[in-house]
């Protein structure tokens, strides 16, 4: 199957990149791969059927000179999509030819009004605060423009983290992403919203998916936190493995936790059982893989999102075949009980799951503060502009 032909139903595995047989290769066979960067050349290299972005790796891309050009064109644009916003809601329409014949139909023209000069620095605090938000919004966005054009599947673009307690925020700003997307010609059909996986992120996902736009629930520490997910019927979740296991070797350590042992293998697996047994249609994504062992034990996922290093790792394996771990076949001999997760129950088994609210937090903490220093870049660039 070429991967152009591929659907977004996280049923079939992405196009095979033909080349000598190696792990890489043959997790393809059973697993839709996805890219983790922010980087245009590394998402060429490996030809993935999807890709993922957040605040960190695009803080990390910006810093490059050949992403400049992205920097500056979404400067342009919220600076623009800013002033547009102050000015009047209603635009009077020019009459193009006032010496038309009888039965002529007038034509009409709308036309843009004329912006005053931008100054960034004569604007209160207020003020800055929103164009840096309208230019971080762009700039996520253009670095989805420019993956898409090598992905045939779906890009991911995060909600900013600071509003993962605020559903009606997550909402709107969902809207905005999309709009800025179609505007570019993109229909929401090929975007993911990224949204952390809060009780409030939930609900978020739920109703947006109403109006057709589908989401990735990141930061994924739980299984009741996954059910939750699902039963919202968001599109896809992404749990954590190399997080979850960062937090046992610190918290619980002299443990064996490799391989099958592996915690956050172990709970991939056990929502991946969990969702095909009770046939949720949510894509289980596997994410925040680092070593070769956690992307073979999970061989059979849905999709995993994997980081260059680890691609590269896995490409690096000349001659392995990998067979699948995770097999709906083996689902009738695994005794799963059915759990309805309210928001009750969300709480108390997260209450209950010291690993998962603290990883949880930490993660909306991380990715705020790497979007409050993407914030402050851009703010110096617009300072040093109107100097």
């Amino acid at each position: 199957m070429d991967a152009a032909e591929v659907q977004h139903d996280g049923s079939s595995p992405s196009k095979k990149v033909k080349s000598n047989p190696n792990a890489l290769n043959s997790l393809r066979d059973h697993t839709v791969v996805v890219a983790d960067t922010g980087k245009i050349n590394d998402i060429q290299k490996f030809q993935p059927q999807d890709a993922t972005t957040n605040p960190s790796l695009i803080l990390e891309a910006a810093k490059l000179p050949e992403y400049q050009a992205l920097i500056d064109d979404a400067i342009q644009k919220g600076i623009k999509s800013y002033q547009v916003s102050k000015q009047p809601v209603q635009k009077q329409p020019k009459r193009t030819n006032s010496r038309k014949k009888k039965d002529e139909p007038e034509t009409k023209e709308i036309v843009e009004p004329e912006l005053p000069q931008f100054n960034f620095n004569t604007l209160n605090p207020e003020e800055q605060k929103i164009v840096i938000g309208m230019i971080t919004d762009q700039l996520s966005v253009n670095f989805g423009l420019e993956i898409l054009k090598l992905v045939p599947g779906y890009v991911s673009t995060e909600v900013d983290a600071r509003m993962s307690y605020d559903k009606q925020a997550t909402i709107d700003k969902a809207k905005r992403i999309i709009n800025l997307y179609e505007q570019a010609g993109i229909t929401k059909e090929r975007i993911l919203i990224k949204i952390a996986s809060t009780w409030e992120g939930i609900q978020a996902a739920k109703a947006l998916k109403k109006e057709g736009i589908q989401c990735n629930m990141t930061l994924i520490f739980n299984y009741y936190q996954a059910l939750a997910c699902a039963q919202a019927g968001v599109r896809l979740i992404s749990p954590f493995v190399g997080r979850i296991l960062d937090w046992f070797t610190k918290n619980k350590s002299g443990e064996d936790y490799s391989k099958q042992n592996h915690p956050g293998v172990k709970l991939v697996t056990s929502i991946w059982n969990s969702f095909k047994k009770f046939k949720y249609d949510t894509i289980v994504m596997a994410a925040s893989l680092r070593l070769v062992d956690e992307a073979t034990e999970l061989c059979g996922c849905d999709r995993m999102t994997i980081p260059i290093k680890l691609l590269n790792d896995l490409q690096s394996l000349e001659g392995t075949i990998l067979e699948p771990k995770l097999k709906v076949e083996n689902l009738d001999n695994l005794n799963i009980e059915k759990v309805i997760v309210d928001e009750k129950t969300y709480r108390w088994e997260m209450n209950q799951d010291a690993m998962g609210t603290e990883k949880l937090n930490e993660g909306i903490r991380k990715f705020a503060q790497d979007l409050e220093t993407l914030e402050n870049v851009i703010k110096q660039k617009l300072t040093q502009n109107n100097q």
